[in-house]
């Protein structure tokens, strides 16, 4: 090859580099953000490794009067245990909602409060709750009795082959009610307290199995505030309705807030935006973090509570 045409090539490979520009250095927002994932996955990683991480608990929450508190609760079903030393208390008068991944112990957490766990036989527990100061595993404590001291809604609507107005004072008849105008008030106000009396109110002898699945499920509320619970538990209340009812049943908690305290599941992170007071984010049967709700899906204290709310993670 001649000298020319090395110095060709030679002109062209320069004029190549200086057209080519160099890579930029990434922003800081994207440090930040490669830095957040990075301490979000290490403390999930230090989780799905068996160790126990402190929960971060807004100083908001402690600060409320509690109607519940759960103090370093762990449950096993046989030897595969599915919470970790859970410790939260539950705000009187509020909407609590607990949300997480699938499999993440929130109903577990739920049903162990009036201890429906107790039906499985191979759950032990260790830790405590106690209900207005009273531990609810004590030996001397009822179950029956305390199970109507909250009121239980689960995901599917589940209301009795019986009348509408049987379905809202069943609790007072177990309890041998028999007061016919302490009935009638009960269940007037029980179905007004659910949004459901206007739309009931001339077929209260029809069946409740007749009514639509918005309905039934409203229904099964009335029937659990109709002994006012100290406690309202929600599992998943929504889960099996189409969004008009959903909207209905979301109107309604809004409506029980003050007068109820409850303690609801839901996978929905957007209803537990709109409904609650106060989020309690669960992964793994552990509590990562708990505090007011706006400020847990807009300015989080951890990182991996961000990546969860933003989708990233779940």
């Amino acid at each position: 090859m001649s000298v020319a045409s090395k110095r060709s090539e030679a002109d062209r490979g320069e004029r190549q580099e200086r057209s080519e520009p160099s890579p930029a250095a990434p922003s800081p927002e994207l440090l930040d953000d490669r830095a957040a994932r990075g301490a979000a996955s290490e403390r999930l990683q230090r989780i799905e490794s068996g160790e126990v991480v402190a929960a971060e608990i807004d100083p908001a929450v402690l600060a409320e009067d509690a109607v519940l508190e759960i103090e370093r609760f762990s449950l096993w079903y046989g030897s595969k245990q599915a919470l970790f030393g859970i410790t939260m208390p539950i705000p009187r008068g509020k909407v609590t909602a607990l949300i997480g991944p699938s499999g993440c112990g929130k109903s577990s957490l739920l049903r162990s409060v009036n201890r429906m766990n107790d039906l499985i036989e191979s759950v032990r527990i260790d830790g405590d709750m106690r209900l207005n100061g009273e531990s609810v595993f004590s030996r001397h404590i009822d179950v029956i009795e305390l199970r109507k001291r909250m009121g239980m809604v689960f995901q599917k609507p589940n209301p009795f082959p019986m009348s509408i107005y049987e379905n809202v004072i069943y609790p007072l008849r177990i309890d041998g009610v028999r007061d016919r105008t302490l009935l009638d008030e009960t269940c007037e106000r029980s179905l007004r307290a659910a949004a459901l009396w206007d739309e009931v109110k001339d077929r209260l002898k029809e069946s409740g199995l007749g009514l639509s699945g918005g309905q039934q499920q409203r229904l099964c509320i009335a029937r659990a505030i109709a002994s006012d619970p100290e406690v309202l538990l929600l599992d998943e209340p929504c889960s099996a309705l189409d969004p008009i009812a959903t909207g209905k049943i979301e109107d309604l908690l809004g409506e029980l807030r003050g007068d109820y305290s409850i303690l609801m599941v839901t996978h929905n992170m957007q209803q537990a935006a709109r409904v609650s007071d106060y989020t309690a984010l669960m992964y793994l049967g552990h509590l990562l973090e708990y505090g007011d709700t706006k400020t847990l899906f807009t300015t989080p204290r951890l990182p991996e509570t961000e990546a969860y709310v933003s989708g990233r993670f779940g």
